[in-house]
């Protein structure tokens, strides 16, 4: 039975589309049909966007609200979100491969977290300050709401990355129009649900189901403060033409191809759950993974066995089994894509210890063996193009200042890692690699601390104080005391 939608989220009521296209998504494990949804017109991004501008300027409105009062219907749309974890996670994994075990955490556990993490911050600190002045009267700085924010998602992570904007928009007192990807629909309209539910006011959250187009309608958008993009460089070079244009304040989460750099007295062994965390999770397909495995040459031979033993270890199959670690990817073009890198690899003469193909007995879905290069040269293409996929490459070095050279030596720098015995020595290495985030024998985007990239992954940070503060500006009124 299909799971099929026939009315849009616009504006905190669900109304007819203006057109009649619709978005089909197929399973990932099976290529089946698993439902549709309509796909929204430039007109219903009209209506979404002209919805939240009337609720962002209602002097009773959203944006005029106190931070508590926001913060009870965020708690009401927290609890609504986690009735419908389990479903939630379901809807996800069929849609784009996601070990079901990873979308309980990531995407049934996650928006809750920080939803609760962002309306504390913003409940737990005072908007407005008075500054003694220096010329001799005084000035008070308030936080304002940035204002109408367009928030554009991938299909990688979609629930968890969707509420690394809406949180800390909404908690400022932003109104958001949402577009997530045509891949992942099904888990985008189960949260309308519960923002439906939880009685967001109207105007304050729309969803806009559509392709690039619509995006860069949504981007250009008049009625549009802020941008808000998670995806590929390209694309996130095209919005930020558009945003530079228009003046336009944009965070841009980018592409990333990270170093995970294994110094010469790591236990890789008493680390291997961590380690695959840190470079093949979700099928390969995040972005902070570190896909450039770089080894000391001392001990090259013996890491390149410990990650092909790691590759061929690993379980392939059904993404709603407990037990598959690596799932199918998200469609068939991706598929091309993953092996057509592998294919370079191969081609440049990188050595294939594990995988480069299709897993046996899997002839349905969009599935490709964890897959592991050896003596790959850092100017390889595999070791300089984001593949997203589970391919890995592992790079040889003499000494610590060669590896830090050959991690920063990429137009990227969004994630990374360290594996090393002496974590003060990790840290050290670390503190030298260009990279906006970056773990010492693990790796995690924690709620609290910020996270973004450097160089070609990006302009600006999601997550922690830095995350909220992104969605708000600041206004000064000058005070003068010196008069009555």
């Amino acid at each position: 039975m299909t799971i099929d939608y026939d009315k849009l989220y616009l504006g905190g009521h669900w109304k007819s589309p203006a057109g009649r296209e619709r978005i089909e998504v197929r399973s990932a494990a099976t290529e089946e049909l698993l439902g549709s949804v309509p796909e929204a017109a430039e007109a219903d991004v009209d209506e979404a966007v002209a919805a939240a501008r009337r609720a962002l300027d209602d002097p009773a409105g959203w944006s005029r609200w106190q931070p508590a009062k926001r913060a009870e219907a965020l708690e009401r749309f927290a609890v609504a979100l986690e009735k419908r974890a389990e479903e939630t996670a379901r809807r996800v994994t069929i849609q784009n491969g996601m070990p079901i075990t990873l979308a309980h955490q990531f995407e049934g556990g996650f928006p809750p977290v920080l939803l609760r993490y962002f309306t504390g911050l913003v409940t737990g600190r005072e908007q407005e300050e008075t500054r003694p002045g220096m010329l001799g009267g005084s000035s008070r700085v308030i936080r304002e709401p940035v204002g109408v924010v367009g928030a554009i998602v991938p299909w990688n992570v979609p629930q968890a990355i969707s509420f690394l904007k809406l949180a800390p928009a909404l908690a400022a007192g932003c109104t958001v129009v949402l577009k997530p990807a045509p891949e992942t629909v099904l888990d985008a309209m189960l949260m309308s649900e519960a923002a439906a539910e939880a009685g967001l006011p109207e105007g304050v959250l729309g969803v806009v189901p559509g392709g690039r187009e619509l995006g860069a309608y949504l981007v250009a958008h008049p009625g549009v403060d802020k941008v808000s993009f998670t995806g590929s460089t390209a694309a996130g070079r095209a919005i930020a033409e558009t945003c530079g244009r228009l003046l336009r304040p944009v965070t841009l989460e980018l592409g990333g191809k990270s170093a995970a750099i294994v110094l010469d007295d790591a236990d890789l062994a008493s680390t291997i759950e961590s380690f695959f965390a840190a470079t093949l999770l979700n099928n390969g397909q995040i972005c902070w993974l570190g896909t450039r495995v770089l080894a000391p040459r001392a001990r090259y031979g013996e890491v390149v066995d410990t990650i092909t033993d790691l590759a061929r270890s690993l379980k392939v199959g059904d993404p709603l089994a407990d037990t598959t670690q690596v799932g199918p990817l998200v469609s068939s073009r991706q598929r091309d894509r993953v092996e057509s890198y592998i294919a370079k690899g191969r081609g440049e003469g990188a050595r294939l210890t594990a995988g480069g193909g299709r897993p046996a007995g899997l002839d349905r879905g969009w599935f490709v063996e964890p897959t592991v290069f050896a003596d790959v040269d850092n100017g390889h293409t595999i070791a300089r193009e984001e593949i997203f996929g589970p391919v890995l490459s592992v790079i040889p070095y003499s000494g610590e200042d060669e590896a830090i050279a050959i991690a920063n030596a990429s137009d990227y720098g969004l994630g990374g890692t360290v594996w090393t015995s002496d974590p003060g020595r990790g840290e050290a290495v670390a503190r030298r690699v260009a990279s906006g985030t970056i773990g010492i024998n693990a790796y995690a985007n924690d709620p609290t601390a910020p996270f973004g990239g450097v160089k070609s992954s990006g302009i600006g940070r999601e997550l922690g104080p830095e995350g909220l503060h992104s969605y708000q500006v600041f206004k000064t009124i000058y005070l003068d005391t010196t008069r009555g």
